[in-house]
């Protein structure tokens, strides 16, 4: 896929897991306590619509390598104020969120109609000027017009998908499934925590005063149905290269078992999160979360066996290097180990009531990413320039000057040898990992993709960084100082690692701070 496209995709990805992490954990929306709790599920479920739209699409370019060569050559076709597109989509996804800034998590529901407008509104201008962005209508038309059926078939399954699991689930509410859930998760909490309460009758099962009601939808039955129709997607897209008959009497039923056991330990955490953590973290984070992300690990996680099990092929081949050339891949190198910082970020907010204490586990999924990615990144002009140091120890400086009161970040409880990691992890992940990860993605992809190399174009594309780079982080005015002095520290050698020096050097002059100081809040 060309590298625009690449770019458009990670960004439309990244904005779907915002709004997840806004409205599902960080302002939990619970449509039933709004006035118009038939338009909020309507308009939560087009969101998991496109998400499975999205996915579906994905897998048909992935499957039909020619269908993709005309879809990147179509998308490639420049028109006049191609700029009009990005900026209305913008746009939209500002208006989605703005709606947040009369409200506040305890009066969401009361204000709800706001934020729904901003929902609708914002969502269907992103969407549109999204679709305008990766090409113009005429090329849409003619991509559409030669190779409309089988876009058009996997879209309406990939539509359909929700509303399949639903019309299947009562095919599943089979009382051994459910009893069996029931048994295997109160087993499961035995092993970890003795002092289970459990009541068949009621199908409950407790926690030191946290219990929950394992009804029939929890048995798994949706993740089943789930699985089924996005299994029978992929068995149609690749219905030429796949063994049927093995596919369906192998994988199949190794998916449920695999989907069943993974509902299992989800409501299991559920309710060890909600005796020991935070009962609303339990509700209202993991719950409504966790579902979905387990689906989705699960889902590509069958997949990648399917492809790397030569013996589920008609035509089996030798493996090739697509891994290899996948870790050696530049633009692989600059997104994916940020797609992991998010991801892992979005998983220690879900399961940690104070999200620090959580951040070993990130650290150690970043190290991973970077690892895997490690040649290319290697393979970078590595220098120490003096002006990069100097610059990034400045940035630090006027970091700590301008930093408010510190907070409890709720690493009070942790002492020892676990704080001892905990510290460990947190300066090596700010001062080294992060730097790497961020400059990466924001320097090295998004101002290198935009920057057109002269005059306005550059300033457009520095600022654009630095906006974005500002947006993800608490303290977005200084932030986006930050991100303009790393962009310009790059730009004046043409070096990456140059940026990543002055990022490094920042942050370990702030996690020299908090170190001294014991003011962790600081970083």
């Amino acid at each position: 896929m060309g590298r625009r496209l690449a770019f458009i995709a990670t960004l439309f990805a990244l904005e779907a897991v915002l709004i997840v992490l806004v409205f599902q954990v960080l302002a939990s929306v619970e449509c039933r306590l709004t006035d118009i709790e038939g338009a909020c599920r309507a308009l939560r479920g087009a969101l998991v619509r496109a998400i499975s739209l999205g996915s579906g699409v994905a897998v048909l370019l992935w499957a039909k390598p020619d269908l993709r060569h005309r879809f990147v050559g179509a998308s490639g076709k420049v028109v006049a104020r191609r700029w009009v597109w990005p900026l209305l989509h913008g746009i939209g996804v500002l208006a989605i969120f703005a709606p947040l800034l009369t409200v506040t998590p305890a009066t969401i529901h009361d204000g709800f109609a706001r934020v729904f407008a901003g929902l609708l509104g914002g969502g269907l201008l992103a969407a549109v000027a999204g679709l305008l962005w990766v090409m113009p209508a005429r090329a849409w038309r003619d991509w559409l017009r030669r190779d409309g059926t089988s876009i058009l078939g996997v879209c309406v399954l990939a539509l359909l998908i929700p509303d399949l699991a639903a019309l299947l689930a009562p095919l599943w509410a089979l009382d051994p499934l459910v009893e069996g859930t029931f048994g295997a998760t109160a087993g499961l909490l035995r092993l970890i925590a003795p002092a289970v309460n459990v009541d068949p009758g009621m199908a409950t099962i407790g926690l030191d005063g946290f219990a929950v009601i394992v009804a029939s939808q929890c048995s798994g039955i949706e993740g089943f149905a789930l699985l089924t129709g996005f299994l029978a997607i992929y068995a149609v897209i690749f219905r030429d290269i796949i063994r049927w008959g093995r596919f369906w009497l192998v994988v199949w039923p190794l998916g449920l078992l695999l989907s069943w056991a993974l509902n299992v330990v989800r409501i299991a955490a559920l309710i060890l999160i909600g005796a020991h953590v935070s009962p609303e973290l339990a509700v209202n984070g993991f719950h409504s979360f966790a579902g979905w992300f387990y689906f989705t690990i699960l889902a590509l996680g069958v997949i990648a066996g399917v492809q790397a099990v030569p013996w589920l092929h008609r035509d089996p081949r030798p493996r090739g290097s697509d891994e290899g050339t996948m870790r050696e891949d530049w633009a692989v190198a600059r997104i994916l180990p940020f797609i992991v910082c998010m991801l892992s970020g979005i998983i220690v907010h879900m399961a940690f009531t104070a999200p620090a204490v959580g951040y070993p586990l990130q650290a150690a999924a970043i190290a991973a990413a970077l690892w895997y990615v490690r040649r290319p990144l290697m393979a970078i002009d590595w220098r120490i320039d003096p002006v990069a140091l100097a610059a990034g120890i400045g940035v630090g400086a006027v970091w700590l000057i301008t930093a408010g009161p510190g907070g409890d970040i709720g690493i009070g409880a942790l002492s020892g040898a676990a704080l001892a990691l905990w510290i460990a992890a947190r300066v090596i992940g700010t001062g080294l990992l992060v730097p790497v990860v961020e400059e990466a993605f924001f320097r090295g992809y998004v101002l290198t993709r935009l920057d057109p190399g002269t005059g306005w174009g550059r300033a457009g594309a520095v600022a654009a960084s630095a906006g974005l780079f500002a947006a993800l982080h608490g303290r977005p005015v200084a932030a986006g100082v930050a991100g303009l002095v790393f962009a310009l520290v790059m730009l004046r050698q043409g070096r990456l690692s140059d940026a990543i020096v002055a990022h490094a050097s920042a942050n370990l002059v702030i996690a020299g701070a908090a170190l001294l100081s014991g003011d962790w809040s600081l970083i």
